[in-house]
């Protein structure tokens, strides 16, 4: 088991009675980070609040941070951590490319504030506020290297991934956008209908089988849902296997509050990177990938090609019938293309390490 860290204010839990999703083997640290104890405080007055995370994976080539999206905890990285946390860990079973990746990396998945195990200051939040968070906590673990940071975002987690790489970028080497959105104007930053309906609905329903219906029909095409799951040995459909998991992920996640839930949407709501920014951050980092569906109830994909737009080094991919909750859906394809991108903004920098600053 890893060691434990526990930097929290005294209101803070104990980490002995939080419970995690994750395999416990792969687990090098976790903790709570105090992120509002080390942060100056700015216009965005906080309570006091820290931060869950947990490291996986010994491996030394590729340091990857994940950033979860709206209202979901870091245990909604179920794929990444269990094919990538294995990095550096020799066990029967566990064959290179079959049950683990031998890219060389070790992750940080972490909860937003406002969800999980995390603390729950004062709303509305920001993406800005939230990138600080993330920012304090890299520093706290001593992830401040140049061009060492992965930075993968998806959803919300996309938007806080912009607003870190344009705080950041000097130390990130690549940067994966996830059905995600530049933002605007509030009204452009709502869903489409069928997403307001389903997260309107979640906000009243606390029975876990009824929320879980309406999570899966909102993360996932409908055909998708009914088809039979690929390695599942019971032969089961992507629903009955998803379901299973985000019952459990539901039994041992502390239930989301009321301020979290409303103050974490006001976050996506106000987010806005202007042009200007984007393709500051498009020129400054080495490798750029945007990455969406095309049956996405949450984020329009078409606000994917609004970031291409302004990000004209950053690469652009669409998946046919895929929908938004694409690192479950398409979660051996999603791994790929994450190992790809790492490795070849790892490339460009070894090849102008002045370009870059990396020397």
């Amino acid at each position: 088991m890893a060691p434990i860290t526990d930097r929290s204010d005294e209101s803070s839990p104990s980490l002995d009675s939080l419970p995690t999703a994750f395999d416990p083997a792969t687990c090098t640290r976790r903790g709570l980070c105090p992120v509002t104890k080390m942060r100056p405080q700015g216009s965005e007055t906080l309570e006091s609040h820290s931060l869950y995370y947990e490291l996986h994976g010994k491996g030394t080539r590729h340091k990857v941070v994940f950033i979860m999206g709206l209202n979901s905890s870091s245990f909604a990285w179920g794929p990444q951590v269990e094919w990538f946390g294995r990095d550096g860990f020799e066990k029967e079973g566990w064959r290179v490319g079959k049950e683990k990746s031998g890219v060389g990396a070790s992750i940080l998945v972490f909860d937003n504030r406002g969800v999980g195990n995390s603390g729950y200051p004062r709303g509305p939040y920001t993406t800005s506020g939230m990138a600080e968070d993330l920012i304090c906590l890299l520093d706290d673990l001593g992830w401040t290297g140049k061009r060492e940071l992965n930075i993968v975002g998806v959803s919300l987690g996309g938007m806080i991934a912009q607003e870190v790489a344009y705080r950041i970028p000097e130390r990130i080497q690549s940067l994966v956008l996830t059905v995600t959105t530049p933002g605007g104007h509030v009204w452009n930053n709502l869903p489409p209908l069928s997403g307001m309906t389903s997260l309107a609905r979640l906000m009243v329903t606390t029975e876990p089988a009824p929320k879980v219906k309406l999570v899966l029909d909102m993360l996932y095409p409908l055909k998708w849902l009914e088809e039979k799951a690929e390695d599942d040995p019971q032969g089961r459909s992507n629903r009955d296997v998803q379901t299973e998991s985000y019952l459990r992920r539901i039994e041992i996640t502390k239930p989301q509050l009321f301020l979290g839930h409303i103050s974490q949407m006001c976050s996506g709501l106000t987010h806005h990177v202007s042009p200007e920014r984007l393709r500051i951050i498009s020129a400054s980092i080495p490798k750029v990938l945007i990455l969406t569906g095309d049956e996405d109830s949450l984020v329009n994909p078409a606000n994917s090609f609004r970031l291409k737009a302004s990000m004209p080094e950053a690469e652009l991919v669409q998946w046919e019938e895929t929908g938004h909750g694409i690192n479950n859906q398409r979660a051996r394809r999603f791994n790929e293309a994450l190992e790809k991108t790492w490795e070849e903004g790892k490339r460009r920098v070894e090849e102008e390490p002045e370009r870059w600053g990396a020397t």
